[in-house]
């Protein structure tokens, strides 16, 4: 069942997603993910997602809490790429680098939307030319759908001249329901390799193994077991904050909070994923009076490469006129009682 359950000012709505399985709460501004609420192994309903109580901090603060990235997620080197002889000039937003899209990336945008069949919602945006500096008309449909356990969310652009996409969702989870940090959370990432970055946050081009290191999440690992470990990349991005290329071609990440029994498995079509430890997070005032600090969360970004258009010879994020980027990431919340 789907169905409006606030309206705001200019035309933003919040609308709720329920099944016996789930609750989730969305909003066409930044197609953002306001709430998941799911039980535990005992049967108590707790919100995995970090959010605000107030929307106007979605509307004004920084962190991107729940909301759809773009026209580029992530980082491109100083803000300027070349692309069919043509010099772009980009917003430059965090560090000497450009982030999200922009100062009013798609986060900040606010989406048409129909609801079709129930557990469906179509969501759209036309990106002009030039927005944000960007070359090309683009039109983006998100599609969500709730399907008994799983949050699908598929992702689909055209554009009429030749530009750079990768599209992410940003939610921050915590599956204790934010009854503590995610150090005892189990996670696991197939991914054999790892991006290198600099101290602002930009991948380098450089990738290590994961294996046996700080990086090694192979196996169910906590992440407070590794976080804590000695290593220069971990100090650069005060935490994770870093590109994992996977291995395999479904479900990619697991997170589970063994206390109450809640997991989550993320499964995409995409190559890889930015896992970041909220590290950033000031102690702003979030949802039920809550204060969110570092480690509070962490976020499974899937993605193409960060700034693929400075390191890959054939640019992942480069869309061309007359193609569709065609991408879907599924969000399975699950409880494990044994």
């Amino acid at each position: 069942m789907i169905r409006i359950i606030e309206s705001l000012d200019n035309g933003i709505d919040l609308i709720s997603m329920q099944n016996d399985e789930l609750e989730i709460v969305v909003s066409n501004f930044g197609c953002t993910i306001v709430k998941i609420l799911m039980k535990d192994k005992d049967g108590h309903v707790g919100d995995v997602v970090l959010g605000y109580d107030d929307f106007k901090s979605y509307q004004t603060l920084d962190a991107y809490l729940g909301a759809l990235v773009g026209r580029v997620a992530n980082r491109i080197g100083k803000g300027h790429f070349s692309l069919n002889n043509e010099e772009y000039t980009l917003a430059i937003n965090n560090g000497p680098n450009h982030l999200h899209g922009g100062i009013k990336g798609f986060s900040y945008q606010t989406f048409d939307y129909e609801i079709r069949d129930g557990y469906t919602i179509i969501f759209h945006y036309s990106s002009p030319d030039g927005e944000e500096g960007y070359p090309g008309d683009l039109e983006l449909k998100v599609i969500y759908e709730l399907k008994d356990d799983t949050l699908h969310i598929r992702y689909l652009a055209t554009t009429n001249k030749d530009t750079l996409i990768n599209i992410t969702n940003h939610s921050y989870f915590n599956l204790s329901a934010k009854q503590e940090n995610v150090y005892n959370h189990l996670l696991q990432v197939k991914a054999d390799q790892y991006a290198c970055i600099d101290s602002d946050g930009l991948p380098t081009g450089k990738f290590q193994q994961t294996k046996d290191t700080a990086f090694d999440f192979l196996q169910p690992t906590t992440i407070g077991e590794q976080i804590i470990k000695d290593d220069k990349q971990l100090q650069l991005g005060k935490g994770f904050d870093h590109p994992f290329i996977f291995n395999t071609q479904q479900n990619q990440v697991i997170l589970e909070h063994p206390a109450t029994g809640r997991r989550l498995t993320v499964s995409t079509t995409l190559p890889g994923a930015q896992i970041y430890t909220a590290n950033y997070l000031d102690g702003r005032l979030g949802k039920y009076g809550q204060h969110y600090y570092e480690r509070d969360a962490v976020c499974i970004e899937t993605q193409n490469l960060p700034d693929a258009i400075h390191i890959e010879e054939n640019p992942t994020t480069l869309l061309k006129k007359g193609e569709t980027y065609d991408e879907m990431t599924s969000y399975k919340f699950e409880v494990i009682k044994s």
